[in-house]
């Protein structure tokens, strides 16, 4: 196991988990990209960037941005638990919809306690994914990210069920809901317009022209 969150404080989970996110986006984590990440100023994230480093959870490199060593890929997978775990249960136990659950377990994986964790997890009969299709570190820290293909995909007539959708922004996510595409959902592609148009899918509630790139951030099995 890591450095449990416990001893790390909330900026410094907030900023692991934003870099794994990047890593795990393929991204070069540059100070600008870091910055707009977290929303803060170019300056605070290099100064962040320094005190990460000092408690050995990144390495920087001049030029070319910083990279979490194994102890602060760990704590920002423990964070991710932690979140996502929160979030199934949330929806789960609570009956909050997607949109909500980013937002609270945002503001609550912070204080999660190890035993409290376990105890949740156990309750929901141990889940593999959150209610948004990301998948959710267990208990050794141990994540699968799903590769798989998007409704980008898709061939037109192919139907598929809709496995991951994107968690941050709650008008998105509302949206998505009205068009039917949530996580255990099924779409079929009904065709693409040409030079980068949008993508048309039927669904439970009809048929909807999504852009390009949303339907490359939406995950179909």
């Amino acid at each position: 196991m890591s450095t449990q969150t416990t001893d790390l404080t909330v900026a410094v989970q907030d900023y692991l988990k934003a870099i794994y996110a990047l890593e795990s986006a393929g991204e070069r984590v540059t100070t600008s990209a870091l910055a707009g990440r977290m929303a803060v100023s170019a300056p605070s994230a290099t100064a962040m960037t320094k005190r990460l480093a000092e408690l050995g959870l990144v390495e920087r490199a001049p030029y070319r941005g910083v990279s979490l060593t194994e102890e602060g890929r760990l704590g920002a997978l423990e964070v991710l638990r932690h979140h996502r775990l929160l979030e199934r249960y949330l929806v789960d136990r609570l009956g909050l919809s997607l949109d909500e659950v980013h937002v609270e377990a945002d503001r609550l994986e912070h204080a999660l306690s190890e035993e409290l964790e376990a105890k949740i997890d156990a309750e929901l009969g141990y889940p593999t994914h959150d209610p948004h299709g990301d998948p959710i570190p267990d208990r050794e820290l141990r994540v699968s990210e799903d590769g798989g293909r998007t409704l980008c995909d898709l061939e037109v007539g192919d139907r598929a069920t809709v496995s991951r959708v994107p968690d941050a922004d709650p008008e998105l996510l509302r949206y998505l809901d009205g068009l039917g595409l949530v996580p255990g959902s099924t779409a079929e592609l009904i065709s693409f317009a040409p030079f980068g148009g949008p993508v048309t899918v039927r669904t439970s509630t009809g048929e909807h022209a999504i852009s390009l790139d949303l339907a490359d951030r939406i995950a179909a099995a």
